[in-house]
């Protein structure tokens, strides 16, 4: 595990990479229905625990159903050391919006439906998700946070996290039960959580964060190209590496539908920045 970039984290009682991959680009267009090829798609969560990956980020929403179904194919029955990450507190319409779905029998019935789709008995670890499409929200996630925690105590889930969701939030998740992790939109362009991820840090808690890359809006940054043309990388690559560089207790998920993407995502984020790239990517989201 070690020989990936980033070394490794200790999530709960899992010791996991802290390269992991995404799976949500698995599923079709806008991340509804099935992929347009489904073996390339076995053939890259393949080559991601081939490679040592020992983290995947999914979701029963994503599909819905497709990714979880695609990574029970291609894994079942699945290694020892691998964790899976999944999410729930939002269905898919017919239009393939995301519309929130907390109220606790909506997830219970969506734990339910990951841990079907998944093929397992236990869920490894869940993120509570808060917000909307648009972003996160406050408000008091009490109610939906603490049903999980019922979950979790009928054996059902391991690991509690908590996405897309205010400082504040997580601080009240926190006071409710322990969380592994946060996960929520952070990257070169988009800082909002400097503050927040320094904290977890101090508490061992991981930060991953979801549109490494930008997501549907790819980084595009003269300040970033710069540094990659100088350092003969692309500006994947330099997102990826400042990433990792950022703090020790970020985990990477960056999805691909593609083996070849995948290994040249994992060979990207190894590259190493000089204090003089840091600082000057550092000077993009600020």
């Amino acid at each position: 595990m070690t020989a990936l970039p980033g070394g490794t984290w200790t999530l709960g009682d899992s010791t996991i990479t802290r390269f992991g991959y995404g799976a949500m680009q698995l599923a079709g267009p806008w991340v509804m229905g099935p992929p347009g090829d489904h073996d390339g798609a076995l053939a890259v969560l393949r080559e991601a625990v081939d490679a040592g990956i020992t983290h995947i980020d999914t979701s029963a929403a994503y599909g819905p159903r497709v990714t979880n179904e695609l990574i029970r194919e291609a894994l079942h029955p699945y290694p020892g050391r691998l964790l899976i990450a999944t999410k729930v507190g939002a269905n898919r319409d017919a239009q393939g919006g995301w519309p929130t779905a907390r109220r606790p029998e909506d997830l219970r019935k969506q734990v339910h439906e990951n841990l079907e789709s998944l093929g397992v008995e236990t869920l490894d670890l869940v993120n509570m998700r808060m917000g909307n499409a648009e972003g996160h929200e406050s408000g008091s996630l009490a109610e939906a946070f603490e049903t999980l925690v019922e979950l979790q105590r009928e054996g059902l889930i391991r690991h509690l996290g908590v996405s897309n969701v205010t400082a504040e939030q997580v601080a009240e998740a926190q006071s409710i039960a322990p969380i592994v992790c946060v996960q929520n939109m952070y990257n070169l362009a988009y800082r909002d959580d400097d503050d927040l991820i320094d904290r977890l840090a101090a508490d061992g808690v991981a930060y991953v964060p979801f549109f490494p890359l930008g997501g549907f809006t790819p980084l595009q940054s003269a300040t970033l190209s710069g540094v990659a043309d100088r350092l003969g990388a692309t500006p994947v690559a330099v997102a990826l590496a400042w990433l990792l560089q950022r703090s020790p207790n970020i985990l990477l998920i960056p999805g691909t539908s593609s083996a070849a993407h995948l290994r040249e995502n994992i060979a990207g984020a190894g590259l190493s920045l000089s204090e003089q790239d840091v600082a000057e990517l550092n000077s993009i989201g600020r």
